[in-house]
């Protein structure tokens, strides 16, 4: 009988941590960032139908880099619990630190399981606040552990780069085109030090906005509004002719997209995952 090879405990949670690190470094970064009225989330992707960008509850949004079918099962677990939570209790028990509570025992859980692969996904859950100061931002690497984050935060791709930028230029009291602006500037940076161009149907931008005057804070910035405010920032932005567009309408903390629902709202068709312009993990996976 042949003896089994052993692998140390600590060198096999490197090896899932380094294989977990590799498959978010393939995804396009994410870039959220405080401004004067709210939180702002900016991500490089080229697809309409397949969001990195989620509204969770009334003043909670979800984003995330990685493997697209692992982050949206979270996501929309993350839903399931937000509308158990309000429904039983009250809207307001519904707290992004709870949020991330419960990510971060998910991820653990899996990451510490020698029986699956751990997640290739890096997750952030924010809320807006009343001012500036009660706004939170959490951010959820692949093993479980929350980062409470202030100002500004990156993940995926060259996260590391673009935080440092961010932490040079971020500032207070920014106008959302300044922290837009600064957004596209951090993520059209390369790993030379060069800068690329990103347009309007590049990116996908979201906000979390205090002064909005309905409970749900969440709105999706698109078409001539987005191409706007990138004019208005500076040349980094172009041009996309397509109409206004919000995140929905109603008081329920999850929309039929957030739970799945039927037709192409609740979820991508295999077409849409085919059309996405971007890297695929190993099984054929998209990488967002």
């Amino acid at each position: 009988m042949s003896t089994p090879f052993y692998v140390s405990p600590q060198q096999a949670m490197a090896d899932r941590a380094e294989y977990a690190r590799k498959g978010i470094a393939r995804g396009r970064s994410v870039v959220v960032l405080q401004y004067t009225d709210g939180v702002v989330f900016v991500a490089e992707n080229p697809s309409r139908a397949l969001h990195k960008v989620s509204e969770i509850y009334d003043r909670i949004a979800f984003a995330a880099v990685g493997k697209y079918n692992e982050f949206e099962n979270l996501r929309i677990g993350g839903v399931r619990y937000a509308d158990l939570r309000g429904y039983t209790y009250d809207r307001e028990d519904v707290t992004a630190r709870g949020l991330a509570n419960v990510y971060a025992q998910t991820l653990g859980t899996i990451f510490s399981s020698a029986a699956e692969k751990p997640y290739e996904v890096e997750l952030i859950v924010a809320e807006v606040g009343s001012a500036p100061e009660e706004d939170q931002i959490y951010r959820l690497p692949h093993d479980g552990s929350i980062v409470d984050e202030h100002g500004s935060v990156a993940v995926g791709g060259n996260a590391d780069q673009i935080s440092s930028y961010l932490d040079q230029r971020h500032r207070d009291g920014m106008t959302l085109s300044e922290a837009l602006k600064l957004a596209v500037e951090s993520l059209s940076r390369d790993n030379n030090g060069g800068e690329r161009r990103l347009t309007a149907e590049q990116l996908e931008v979201a906000t979390l906005d205090r002064t909005r005057p309905q409970q749900r804070k969440f709105k999706r910035i698109l078409g001539r509004q987005l191409s706007r405010l990138l004019e208005e920032s500076g040349p980094a932005g172009a041009e996309e002719p397509a109409a206004d567009a919000d995140a929905g309408a109603g008081e329920s903390g999850a929309t039929a997209e957030d739970a799945g629902g039927k037709g192409t709202k609740g979820g991508a068709t295999d077409k849409d995952v085919k059309n996405v312009k971007g890297k695929d993990g190993p099984d054929g996976e998209p990488l967002l």
